[in-house]
Parts: structure tokens; C-alpha cells; sequence
């Protein structure tokens, strides 16, 4: 017997050796990299939007289904690409960031709705509406409406659209056309919609007005508060508002670099300062809510006690890198869609083999209609 050990023993260590070297290589982190996509891994050149030489500023996306992926954009500047936008003044411009002086400068008006497929090409273009919008600024879904219409916020129009899934028909219309207002009737640049599940809606209504309003299912006027300082329950560019499991509404004050928390009828309850620019909020199944950070360049992952877990992403215009994210999706396979204002895109995102399931973002929180 001890012969026979003495034998198999050398080839006993030289497969433990192997074994525990293949379990090592296995665990251990890939050499090098700034974590700069996090769990997930860049779709080199997704975004294929079907137009030579696009100079476009992309604002909003949302998901219908994973092959009918809702983009939103400002008119093209009628520039070559990567030259640059001067003001009167001779100051270098963003087509966005400074609408009001680009658009002196007749900007195209096309392609401002797109939809597009799992591989990035345009499927359909919406331009039977373009004379009907000025600068979409976001494109929604109510995840508790069967029939699936599809939501644009206006912001330099001033209004808020409601169509029908396949483009054929505008249903409602909330706001008037270029006309600002603080009124019941009127908007001044809205940025976003939170839908309930009883079809109410707030809106951010955001820029100019820095305030929430909230419609019935029909789009009467129901209440609002909110206006500008820095006080609580004062806001300075309202961008997005969100809902968490407990029915609590959570406002993006981006340029208050904060979050503020409400309760339905708009009382104060709390808020999470030190968030440079919030852009996005989005509330997953999980309990938790990731918030894009527009100035940050980075997906943050919260708890619900405003306690930071984790982050990815970083500035850049390579593939994979951010120059300020402005809204995300994810589609019901757990791809991401990351919107990016001044690289003019739309980055797919897919979840890396054994990734860590922490930091994907996962699955938008939809609540029933008891409010669970």
C-alpha cells in the first residue's frame, strides 16, 4: 500500500496544483482597467441612427421591448461634425445647453423621435411630427398602461405630447406650443413625467418653472408646489421625479446638486445633499435607486437611507465612457441604455459573464394598484 502512495502521490500534487491554480485564475480580478463600465461590457458602435455625419444631441430614451428601443433629440446644428457652435458673441455653444442662442442659428428639424432595433438601426422615424415639437426632452412610458403610448416632453416647446404606440395619433396634448406660463394650462421647459398606477402623473416642470405639477389620467390640473431657492421644498432646475416602494416622491433638484424627498401631496420629508447634478432616477424591484449623475459622468446605486453602494463610469467619449449621461433605461433582459447629452449617443450596455449582480441595475420598480 505504501508503495502505491508513494507512486500516485507526485500526481496527486500535480493535479492539486492545477486545480487550485485554474481556481485562482478564476477568482482573481482581470489585471489592470479603472472599472470605468462596471459589471456590464460596452456594445462598440450600437447606436446607428441611419444619418451621415450626425451631430445630434440625444436627451431621452425609453423601451418599449428589447427590439424597440424610443430615442428623443434636438434638431441637428447644420455644422460638419466635431466643428464647433459659436453664439453672437463668438463663444462656443452647445446645441443644447444653450438652445436659446443655437437656435438663431437654424438648426435642422429632423429625426427627434427614432425608434430603434436590438442592433442600433433606426426602424422607424417619427417625422410626421416634427413640426408638431421644438426640443423633446424626454420620451416615457406609464408601465401601468396597457396600450402602451408613448409620452414626449417638450421642454422648449413648452408642452407635454401623448400618442398613441404606433405613431399614428396624438391623443393629448398638455400645455400650448411654444407659449411659457405658470398657469394651470402652461408649462416653461418641463424636463419629466412620473407615472401612478392609477394613471395620474406628476410632472417636472423644471427649467424656467421649478416646480411639480400633478394631472389626473386625463390630464386635468390636480395640484403643484415648489418654486425656486434652495430652501426645502424650493428647487433650481427640477429634471426628474421618481417613486419608491413606499409611495414616497423623490425630485432631482440638479442644480441644488440634491435630492429632496416628498410625500403625494408634496410635504417635505427629507433629502440627500452632495449629489453633483442628478440627472435620472431610476427605482429598482430590489428596494434600491441608481441615480445618474450628469456632472459625475457615473451611475451611483443608493439605498433608501441615502446610503452610497456602489458606482461606476467615468468621463470620456471613447466607447464605454460618459460626457453627461442624461437619462437610462433598462430592457427586460437587463441591457442598459445610457443616454449621453454632449456625445451625442446612445451606449449599450450588456451584463458581463459572473458579474457582480449588486451593481447591475436591475429591473424598474413598478407598483400595484394597492400601492405594494
Amino acid at each position: 500500500m505504501q508503495k502505491i502512495l508513494n507512486t500516485l502521490m507526485p500526481c496527486l500534487i500535480v493535479i492539486l496544483t492545477c486545480a487550485l491554480s485554474i481556481r485562482a485564475q478564476q477568482s482573481s480580478p482581470e489585471r489592470g482597467g479603472l472599472d470605468v463600465d462596471g459589471p456590464y461590457r460596452v456594445v462598440e458602435n450600437w447606436f446607428k441612427p441611419g444619418v451621415d455625419g450626425w451631430n445630434q444631441p440625444v436627451t431621452g430614451v425609453a423601451i418599449d421591448n428589447p427590439n424597440r428601443i424610443f430615442v428623443v433629440s434636438s434638431g441637428q446644428p447644420i455644422t460638419e461634425p466635431g466643428s464647433l457652435i459659436l453664439g453672437p458673441d463668438g463663444t462656443t455653444l452647445n446645441p443644447v445647453r444653450d438652445w436659446s442662442a443655437t437656435k438663431l442659428q437654424n438648426p435642422t428639424h429632423e429625426h427627434l423621435i427614432l425608434v430603434l432595433n436590438s442592433d442600433g438601426k433606426t426602424v422607424e422615424d417619427w417625422s410626421q411630427w416634427n413640426d408638431q415639437l421644438v426640443l423633446p426632452h424626454s420620451v416615457e412610458f406609464s408601465p401601468y398602461d396597457p396600450e402602451k403610448h408613448v409620452w414626449v416632453v417638450d421642454r422648449e416647446g413648452d408642452q407635454i405630447l401623448k400618442f398613441t404606440n404606433d405613431g399614428k395619433k396624438l391623443v393629448l396634448r398638455i400645455g400650448e406650443k411654444g407659449v411659457a406660463g405658470t398657469d394651470h394650462n402652461h408649462f416653461s421647459r418641463p424636463a419629466s413625467l412620473l407615472f401612478m398606477s392609477d394613471g395620474s402623473f406628476y410632472v417636472a416642470d423644471g427649467y424656467d418653472n421649478a416646480r411639480i405639477v400633478k394631472f389626473d389620467k386625463d390630464g386635468k390640473y390636480l395640484m403643484e408646489w415648489g418654486t425656486k431657492g434652495t430652501a426645502h421644498g424650493e428647487f433650481n432646475l427640477v429634471h426628474d421625479v421618481a417613486l419608491d416602494a413606499q409611495r414616497r416622491i423623490y425630485v432631482a433638484d440638479r442644480n441644488n446638486n440634491r435630492i429632496q424627498i416628498f410625500d403625494e401631496s408634496g410635504k417635505y420629508l427629507d433629502e440627500w445633499t452632495n449629489i453633483r447634478n442628478p440627472s435620472h432616477l431610476t427605482f429598482t424591484q430590489d428596494g434600491f435607486v441608481w441615480v445618474t449623475s450628469g456632472a459625475g459622468n457615473r451611475l451611483a446605486k443608493f439605498d433608501l437611507n441615502g446610503r452610497l453602494l456602489t458606482y461606476w463610469g467615468m468621463y470620456g467619449r471613447f466607447p464605454g465612457a460618459f460626457d453627461d449621461p442624461h437619462t437610462i433605461d433598462v430592457d427586460s433582459s437587463g441591457n442598459l441604455y445610457v443616454v449621453e447629452v454632449y456625445n451625442n449617443r446612445v451606449e449599450k450596455f450588456v451584463p458581463r459573464d459572473g458579474a457582480d449582480k449588486s451593481r447591475l441595475i436591475g429591473q424598474k420598480l413598478v407598483l400595484k394598484e394597492d400601492g405594494h
